[in-house]
């Protein structure tokens, strides 16, 4: 396994973080492709053994039963000091909104659940899950430094957001001497390079990390044509993400399955051997032990420049979808609100 620095943070971290979106009580969550406790955290131990250290689960996966048994796992089977754990929380809901929490409130109110969850008395890195039109940015950035100063995290990351938002954010947070945003975490892999477009500039210019997900595109970046899994029967949130595209995207995953046969190694290792030339180091889900054998051993594969140009090449721009596509519609509906200091954010 390689091992790098997250960013400007002090946090040294697996090429590979774990995505644990998969783990979690599937009665309690939205997706029925989860695994249940005693297969999460086998994959987690191997995980481990593999020299991963860096885990990302949300208090919104599985209703916090993802952060329940990866807390638990961790604990058996790992020294706190020697992982880096992960974990997100969601915008203010409409009912906290009508009882006038604050965006402050919200976030001390999250954080401590997911400790709680967790087991935990802080988590490394705690991550705005998306956007949230409906709280001024002041609050969500005073909410995080607090959550900071009181030692419940020690760094703070972002997700789901343009590059426009999270420039605004950090300087916001320099001008207030808030926490400054260390990671974002958005939706990267080599069949939607959209993240090239501004965020991957943004970046590299502030030594932001890059900690994409959907790194394999829900398994069609791993799997060959007619390859089937039962996440690529049942994500229905995938299949919006990728189908739309899927015609154009076969040229691509072509060359990835015809790579892996050249090489002689799977197309997981490929198409993220490819992710790890752009970014710091990808979620990359796992609900089977082979998923993060497979995993850790990208880390170890270097591909040729022709071998990367060869991949890139069939690529043609895509339509933002997802959470993103939600994102550009509210972001063009933006009402500027009023905070501290009369500042319209």
């Amino acid at each position: 396994m390689q091992y790098t620095k997250l960013g400007n943070a002090d946090l040294t971290v697996s090429r590979i973080c774990m995505g644990c979106m998969g783990f979690g009580d599937a009665a309690n969550g939205q997706h029925s492709w989860t695994v249940d406790e005693e297969h999460s955290r086998e994959i987690i131990r191997r995980g481990l053994e593999l020299g991963i250290n860096f885990f990302d689960t949300a208090i919104a996966y599985q209703s916090g039963t993802s952060e329940q048994y990866l807390g638990r796992a961790l604990k058996d089977y790992a020294k706190r000091e020697e992982v880096v754990v992960a974990t997100k929380f969601l915008p203010r809901t409409q009912d906290e909104i009508k009882e006038g929490i604050s965006g402050q409130e919200h976030i001390r109110r999250m954080l401590d659940k997911s400790l709680e969850n967790l087991g935990m008395d802080h988590v490394d890195l705690y991550i705005y899950h998306m956007w949230d039109y409906q709280t001024p940015l002041y609050d969500i950035l005073e909410g995080l430094h607090q959550a900071v100063k009181a030692g419940k995290t020690r760094y703070i990351g972002i997700s789901n957001c343009f590059a426009w938002q999270l420039a605004k954010a950090n300087a916001l947070a320099e001008k207030e001497g808030f926490a400054k945003f260390v990671s974002v975490q958005g939706h990267y892999n080599l069949i939607f390079r959209e993240e090239e477009r501004e965020m991957a500039a943004l970046c590299e210019e502030d030594h932001i990390a890059m900690t994409p997900y959907s790194a394999l595109a829900g398994g069609r970046l791993s799997k060959r044509p007619g390859e089937t899994s039962k996440r690529l029967r049942e994500d229905d949130y995938a299949r919006l993400k990728y189908d739309a595209a899927a015609e154009q995207d076969k040229a691509i995953i072509a060359r990835v399955a015809e790579l892996s046969e050249k090489r002689g190694v799977s197309m997981t290792e490929i198409s993220l051997a490819w992710l790890l030339t752009r970014v710091t180091a990808p979620v990359v889900g796992a609900t089977k032990l082979s998923h993060a054998e497979g995993a850790a051993k990208a880390a170890d594969l270097v591909l040729s420049d022709e071998e990367i140009r060869y991949l890139e090449e069939p690529y043609v721009p895509h339509a933002l979808v997802g959470v993103m596509a939600q994102n550009t519609r509210r972001a063009s509906k933006e009402t500027h609100v009023w905070s501290a200091g009369n500042q319209r954010i």
